[in-house]
């Protein structure tokens, strides 16, 4: 029997030329069913949310008078209020915070609150005070009757009141107990308000001048650290060389004490230098000898062009046979290159802040000499500048008295200021201590 195949006819519909993609695909939905012919509302989409009113009732609102509590004078006030608060306190009386002040009796004044400065009414005036401003003690002395009583300061007022409440406290604890006494230090804060009043009242040149010395200090700050790290490093550098010095001293005494059928079968000890630390090949496999003569990544590349431009001048292959015994001597040469490297270039800062040093002394020999200062600074010889000279025609005026002084006096004595505070921060070194002591 045949089986007769049935065919089944899809519609299709192809989109009209000149219509977009993305609005024909707005046409028909992923089924390719046909658009409607009648507008339909769905629950889907977007559209707006009606409010949703409940069946309850409105709670009602009242017009009702009310009072506060932290008033004294009795205002009656209104405002609208829901009914069932109809009766309550008002909400915001709790805010109404109140400082309680001590009450002393007559015995407990008499007994230990007694002061030849103070009376029982002046006493008595300052904590009605305190009670009614709310230890407000600007306030306070401001409300304070000068004319009945002394007049007082503000920090007289807080040292006889803060007096009283820690005598009060340390009364009336229980025995065996130990209560924190508030104390008010009556000269640290004049002190403090002294201060506060010269600092206010400086003028722009004081604040000028201040600001120029806090610059100034920490120039000398960061100098001294500079100098401290200089020193260090050039005392690592002179214990490295010593100490590289005594292990090829070591190394050499024990090569000559062992056999020679022992030297050539025991290994090489590779003595630490401080130089160039290569790096050790302890793990298990197969690696090359010429790898140990590798420099490391931290060898900076200007310390790499030295070396080999050493020994290109002394002749020496930069990669040469790597045996046991030359790979060690190599990387040892290579080690105390770097070394005395880097102590030629120590020696050279050492030079040159020598030279900067004496400069600096020349220049303060001069202005000490022009400023007529008497001392060691004095013993130098003043020479005009530009080549000029002291007693020629054109600087008469500056040895007659009252005269004025030439221009460039000046500004010897500005340099002067600059270069003392410039020695004083300068960074020193052991060289330059001894040419200070030399000279």
């Amino acid at each position: 029997m045949k089986k007769s195949k049935k065919s089944t006819e899809t519609l299709t519909f192809k989109r009209p030329e000149g219509m977009h993609r993305e609005v024909y695909a707005l046409l028909y939905s992923d089924k390719k069913d046909a658009p409607p012919l009648l507008p339909s509302d769905t629950t889907q989409g977007y559209r707006t949310v009606k409010a949703k009113l409940g069946c309850k009732k409105v709670r009602p609102w009242k017009w009702m008078p009310f009072t506060n509590p932290a008033r004294r004078d009795g205002a009656i006030f209104h405002h609208w209020r829901r009914a069932a608060e109809e009766g309550k306190d008002y909400p915001f009386a709790r805010f109404n915070k109140t400082v309680q002040v001590p009450v002393y009796s007559e015995q407990e004044y008499q007994l230990h609150l007694h002061d030849d400065g103070w009376t029982k009414a002046e006493t008595d005036h300052l904590f009605d005070l305190c009670k009614r401003f709310d230890l407000r003690f600007i306030v306070v002395h401001d409300r304070y009757d000068h004319q009945q009583y002394r007049k007082r300061s503000v920090e007289d007022l807080k040292e006889r009141y803060y007096g009283i409440c820690g005598k009060l406290t340390k009364v009336r604890a229980a025995t065996g107990a130990e209560p924190k006494i508030y104390i008010f230090d009556a000269g640290h804060e004049r002190r403090r308000k002294e201060q506060l009043e010269k600092l206010f009242n400086r003028t722009p040149e004081q604040v000028a001048e201040e600001e120029y010395l806090v610059q100034e200090l920490r120039k000398i700050e960061n100098r001294k650290k500079e100098r401290e790290k200089k020193a260090q490093d050039l005392q690592k550098l002179i214990k490295a060389a010593d100490t590289t010095t005594e292990l090829r001293r070591a190394e050499k005494r024990v090569s000559k004490k062992k056999l020679p059928q022992k030297r050539e079968a025991e290994k090489l000890a590779v003595p630490e230098t401080a130089g160039i630390k290569f790096p050790d090949f302890k793990s298990a496999g197969v690696t090359l000898r010429s790898q140990r003569m590798k420099l490391p990544g931290s060898v900076a590349q200007k310390k790499i062009k030295a070396i080999e431009q050493i020994l290109v001048e002394q002749g020496v292959d930069l990669n040469p046979m790597p045996t046991e015994e030359i790979v060690q001597m190599f990387n040892e040469l290579r080690s105390d290159l770097v070394l005395l490297y880097e102590l030629k270039q120590a020696h050279s800062n050492c030079e040159y802040e020598q030279q900067m040093l004496r400069h600096r002394y020349e220049a303060l020999l001069k202005a000490g000499s022009g400023t007529g200062c008497t001392g060691p600074l004095s013993a130098g010889i003043l020479t005009a500048p530009h080549g000029g000279d002291l007693n020629t025609s054109n600087n008469t005026t500056a040895s007659t008295p009252g005269a004025e002084a030439p221009s460039w006096a000046d500004d010897i004595k500005v340099e002067a200021k600059e270069q003392i505070i410039d020695v004083v921060g300068a960074p020193l070194t052991p060289n330059s201590v001894s040419l200070l002591s030399f000279l």
